[in-house]
């Protein structure tokens, strides 16, 4: 799969101030609202089993995306690509990392291992879950939106940390499992005050009262809003905290990790 918008390859020699800008084209590209080609109902991760139940006659293809670094100069990517509750693609990439880690602007560190990636896989996906923020961003194109418009890909992003945003409601500490509780913009996010670009949400919760599980932060990344955004990730968790497609590529990320140092 290659990019059908190659001018938003990210590009790790412009400087700061040209990657900013180029976020802010991303971000008027990006549709935040469901523009897919399959029933986002249509698939779900059964809790006892850990496989994917089909409600409909279509089998959306599902790719999850992580990466991991091998050491200061190099990332590597994985995608594990399911449909029908089966694993039916692995891919991995690695890339040089020509910047240091900055605050939002993560996808071109990271970018072009999973773009590599990408053209190594040879199914076709109907939806990426990645690693990493997507419209929660100060200028909502984090990397699930930069992957999703540059491929021109639906996109989800599930980050473990609150990048940017308010939540509407205050988090407590501990969240009952499915609670959602919306993430807003503010000052610091370029969309209109009070815009919901995406949710904290309790994918799994200990039943003891003395340990806690953190929640999600999920948004949309590309072609999606954020309700649908979140209905997915719960419908993909199966039990575990992250989204079935994105710890298979979280557990095929640190084998390749091992491997390649």
């Amino acid at each position: 799969m290659e990019p059908v918008y190659p001018e938003f390859v990210p590009d790790p020699s412009r400087s700061r101030e040209e990657m900013e800008a180029l976020q802010n084209d991303i971000a008027e590209a990006a549709v935040f609202a469901d523009d897919l080609d399959f029933d986002p109902s249509a698939v779900r991760i059964d809790r006892d089993t850990g496989q994917q139940t089909l409600t409909s006659r279509e089998s959306p293809v599902v790719v999850g995306v992580d990466q991991a670094f091998l050491d200061d100069d190099r990332a590597v990517s994985a995608i594990v690509a399911l449909q029908d509750g089966e694993v039916i693609e692995e891919v991995t990439a690695v890339a040089e990392t020509e910047i240091p880690y900055i605050p939002g602007l993560l996808s071109f560190r990271e970018g072009n291992a999973i773009l590599a990636a990408f053209e190594k896989l040879s199914v076709t996906p109907d939806l990426a879950v990645v690693d990493g923020s997507g419209r929660i961003h100060f200028r909502q194109a984090g990397l699930a939106t930069h992957i999703g418009v540059t491929l021109d890909l639906p996109a989800v992003g599930v980050a473990k940390n609150l990048l940017c945003g308010a939540p509407r409601d205050p988090i407590p500490d501990r969240m009952a499992e499915g609670d959602r509780i919306a993430i807003e913009a503010d000052s610091d996010v370029t969309a209109p005050d009070g815009t919901v670009i995406g949710y904290a949400f309790q994918s799994r919760q200990y039943e003891s009262g003395s340990t806690s599980i953190n929640p999600l932060y999920v948004s949309p990344g590309h072609r999606i809003n954020a309700e649908t955004t979140v209905d997915i990730v719960a419908n993909c968790c199966g039990g575990y905290k992250l989204p079935e497609p994105t710890r298979l590529a979280d557990r095929l990320a640190d084998e390749a990790k091992s491997e390649h140092r």
